[in-house]
């Protein structure tokens, strides 16, 4: 008896240490938008032409462009944008969301698109506030861009990827990107090698990007 209650102070002492780190390790965020202030940003249509627009921002309820048109903050139609650009940040479009270009190598991209988990927001706060005001109509008033400043009303910032890699589209997830490399048995090793490091994560810039890199390395050595 004196076991089974060991093991289950053990147990529960060990959910509550990795409950503590997902916690810590999740990213939060205060802000609705990517940047505090709107700014201006170049946008690529689909249809070839490219516009300059002033005042500008990224919509993180689901990673979407909008832009100030009187004192109102817009969101933009998009499907109709295939690229915008921002001064420290480009971003293409994926799935109609704004998905930023982490790293780059002859016509093969790793994609995040960063997006608030309101699922998780409104668990959070048990109904204690009413968040309807983030619901997002033709306008969304700019007095609702600026978020609460206290802890508890900070929001969980979710990174997901995507790799473009031999002409196609993809979510970054181990399944998916075994299925397509190439058959070769050192490239798989390689990509084993990499996913099994002790720092390797699937949801860092750094770590996806160095998959990418060796991917497209052992690949281009594979063919010469």
């Amino acid at each position: 008896m004196s076991y089974l209650c060991s093991m289950k102070t053990t147990l529960i002492a060990l959910f509550s240490a990795v409950a503590t780190l997902t916690a810590t390790a999740q990213e939060r965020t205060t802000q609705a938008t990517l940047y505090q202030q709107f700014k201006p940003s170049v946008i690529y249509l689909t249809d070839g032409r490219k516009l300059t627009q002033n005042l500008t921002n990224v919509f993180l309820k689901n990673s979407s462009l909008v832009y100030m048109k009187g004192s109102f903050a817009m969101e933009a139609n998009m499907g109709n944008i295939a690229r915008v650009e921002f001064d420290d940040r480009q971003y293409e479009v994926v799935e109609k969301q704004l998905a930023q270009v982490v790293d780059s190598i002859g016509g093969n991209v790793v994609y995040r698109v960063d997006y608030l988990d309101m699922d998780a927001y409104q668990a959070q706060l048990k109904n204690n506030i009413n968040i309807s005001n983030l619901s997002l109509g033709e306008q969304i008033s700019t007095t609702t861009v600026d978020m609460n400043n206290e802890e508890d009303y900070k929001f969980p910032l979710v990174h997901k990827y995507y790799m473009r890699y031999g002409g196609e589209l993809f979510p970054v997830h181990e399944r998916e990107i075994w299925r397509r490399l190439p058959k070769d048995k050192d490239v798989r090793r390689m990509f084993k090698t990499i996913i099994s490091k002790r720092d390797f994560s699937w949801t860092s810039d750094a770590s996806v990007s160095e998959l990418l890199k060796a991917i497209v390395s052992v690949q281009t050595t594979e063919e010469k």
